[in-house]
């Protein structure tokens, strides 16, 4: 009890706002002085006790418990209370504890050592709400017989032994790990297929393009072919319609004597010509000139206007 909650001379007593004062008389608790100013009688021996504080307190308690896997978790809880308003809520907290702090801290470590050891560490963060509620359960069950009402009690932090937390956070890495690496062999699976699917439509593109290649290339050896054919046609008959007694043999014995000194000429004038060796006598160009002129000829019924000679030129 301090100097100011001494009766003055006077006996004029000042509360101050969100505070009473617990007055006594000859030691019996007689009422509750509130905020404001009050005249006590000295000569009738009444007096000013206590002074308690109306405002919402806050209490923090760490309490440290084991999980239901054996691993130690200290869980932190902090406790909101008030006193009540009423004269006997009032008398009851002055006069039936000594230490409500205390009190509340031993109800705060009976319900969660004896919740958490239920639990497993990973559930312990899940149910965090249930514990909270049991506590605050427990709280105003036991400390409003004491004039007290718990606001709340929030479990504000879980925390467990610094190892722990290193090794739950190694295996949330390491699943994190295994996620990331099945979504990367995924994208390299479906990477995989797209580029096969794009391989297989260029391979398919290319395969026409060198069909439609090959089919133009093919009518326009045909067509080289034939503007061949036509073109020895229109010389050998040109050649027989101005010199007379010259059938289509002689014309193309002479066309193929002057094709194979062509291609000398082109030989002898490259060094580094890929050569054919022939038996280039002028006694075999005879026989050179029967072998082409046998392949001309098996081609002649194709072609318009070609005649074909007689057995007794072919043999002559």
């Amino acid at each position: 009890m301090s100097s100011a909650d001494i009766c003055s001379p006077c006996g004029v007593v000042i509360v101050n706002q969100s505070e009473v004062k617990t007055i006594e008389q000859c030691g019996a608790f007689t009422g509750v002085a509130h905020p404001g100013c009050h005249c006590l009688i000295p000569c009738l021996c009444r007096c000013v006790n206590q002074t308690l504080s109306m405002r919402q307190q806050q209490l923090h308690v760490a309490c440290e418990t084991k999980t239901k896997d054996n691993v130690f978790v200290t869980v932190k809880v902090a406790v909101q209370y008030q006193i009540n308003m009423d004269d006997e809520s009032i008398k009851a907290a002055a006069y039936r504890l000594t230490n409500a702090r205390d009190q509340i801290e031993s109800y705060v470590f009976d319900v969660v050592r004896s919740s958490v050891p239920k639990i497993e560490l990973d559930d312990v963060f899940e149910t965090k709400d249930q514990i909270s509620d049991s506590i605050n359960t427990q709280l105003t069950s036991s400390m409003s017989k004491f004039g007290y009402s718990i606001l709340a009690s929030p479990i504000t932090d879980i925390d467990p032994d610094a190892q722990v937390k290193r090794a739950m956070n190694e295996i949330n890495k390491m699943k994190r790990l295994r996620v990331a690496a099945g979504d990367e062999g995924e994208a390299v699976k479906i990477r995989a297929i797209k580029e096969a699917e794009a391989e297989a439509a260029r391979t398919e593109i290319q395969a026409k393009a060198d069909a439609e290649a090959k089919y133009m290339q093919g009518q326009g050896i045909a067509r080289q072919r034939q503007a061949i054919i036509t073109g020895l046609r229109d010389s050998v008959n040109a050649f027989k319609s101005e010199v007379a007694g010259v059938d289509a043999k002689n014309v193309l014995d002479l066309m193929i004597v002057t094709q194979y000194f062509d291609m000398m000429k082109e030989i002898g004038a490259q060094s580094k010509t890929n050569a054919v060796f022939m038996n280039h006598s002028p006694g075999a160009l005879e026989d050179l000139a029967a072998a082409v002129q046998k392949g001309f000829m098996a081609g002649l019924p194709a072609a318009p206007g070609f005649a074909v000679p007689s057995n007794d030129l072919m043999h002559r």
